[in-house]
């Protein structure tokens, strides 16, 4: 998806009164943003936060639908760049046709990963197919570690089997949880998995205590140790945990996206749809797509012309990182 970053939004400190040996969760709402091109699709967006810029070094959520494309137009996002990052689809209904300047011509459906590595630079499209009547699902991205962000473009293909555990059935699209192990490989330690929680039901998931955890609520009230989550918001749970409580005290199945994370130590520069770790790797970035630079090459099959780069603003654009927690 292509983005310009708007005026974020301010977290909410989570807790329910349960006591102060619940670990502490904040709680980042979401905004709503429309995506760019000749059709526009509003997305709701929970991270990056003015208070929270990534979790592990996933730096980018947006959730979207459940959207009647007949009304709403569906998805169509003409060929766009970018740098220094993967970015992670996956749907829980519809489907995205995708294409990029690697040549890669595959489907995103619902259960399935797509996930493409920018590196140095890529360029792809995204239409929702003419067989999608609900499209409904989350893109997400991962900043690349300075020793990556040059790294060949690629993309890779992964169907999760469905495993449950207590209240839940898990589908494990990167890294490992409950047993559960992706073969995608990443450039930094990462979880990604998608939950859906039976009404009424606690369940107790062994996590890796060196990873911060971001739960994104997609349909229901889930409670984050503790702290209860509705709909569109993000939870986030710091170090130091090496179990994750989760409740669904609804009569009615919940489901969210569990992400989980190394702490990424690095500063960098995110502007539009580039990461970078200075200002000027945003400019030389927007003026190559601007020339037509074969850095991020030619995506073939997309009926319609390619998005071209938003302006740049007066000033000049400081790194990013998480604020320090105690």
């Amino acid at each position: 998806m292509s983005h310009v970053e708007p005026e974020p939004a301010v977290l909410r400190r989570g807790g329910d009164g349960h006591g102060d040996h619940l670990p502490h969760v904040d709680v980042l709402p979401a905004r709503d943003v429309p995506l760019g091109g000749p059709r526009a699709m509003t997305v709701r967006r929970t991270l990056p936060q003015r208070a929270r810029t990534l979790i592990g070094a996933w730096c980018f959520v947006d959730h979207y639908g459940p959207d009647d494309v007949t009304e709403t137009g569906g998805m169509d996002v003409a060929p766009h760049p970018h740098t220094g990052l993967q970015t992670v689809s996956w749907l829980f209904s519809g489907e995205i046709e995708h294409r990029d300047s690697l040549g890669s011509h595959a489907l995103v459906r619902p259960g399935e990963l797509n996930l493409m590595t920018g590196g140095y630079g890529i360029c792809h499209s995204e239409v929702s197919t003419a067989r999608t009547r609900i499209l409904h699902g989350v893109q997400l991205w991962v900043a690349l570690p300075g020793q990556h962000r040059h790294a060949d473009r690629d993309f890779r293909h992964h169907v999760p089997m469905p495993l449950r555990l207590g209240g839940a059935e898990i589908r494990v699209f990167l890294g490992t949880l409950a047993g559960s192990t992706s073969p995608v490989p990443t450039f930094t330690p990462l979880l990604g998995a998608e939950l859906v929680l039976d009404p009424h039901s606690t369940t107790v998931l062994p996590v890796d205590s060196a990873f911060e955890h971001g739960l994104l609520v997609d349909q229901g009230e889930v409670g984050m140790a503790g702290t209860v989550l509705h709909s569109a918001e993000l939870g986030f749970l710091s170090t130091g945990h090496d179990r994750l409580v989760l409740t669904n005290d609804t009569e009615r199945p919940a489901r969210a996206v569990l992400l989980g994370g190394t702490p990424f130590q690095e500063q960098f520069v995110m502007w539009w749809n580039f990461i970078g770790r200075s200002h000027q790797d945003i400019v030389d970035a927007r003026q190559a797509w601007q020339d037509g630079s074969d850095r991020f090459g030619h995506v073939d099959g997309y009926d319609g012309a390619r998005l071209p780069a938003p302006a740049l603003p007066r000033a000049t654009l400081s790194p990013r990182g998480n604020p320090t927690r105690s």
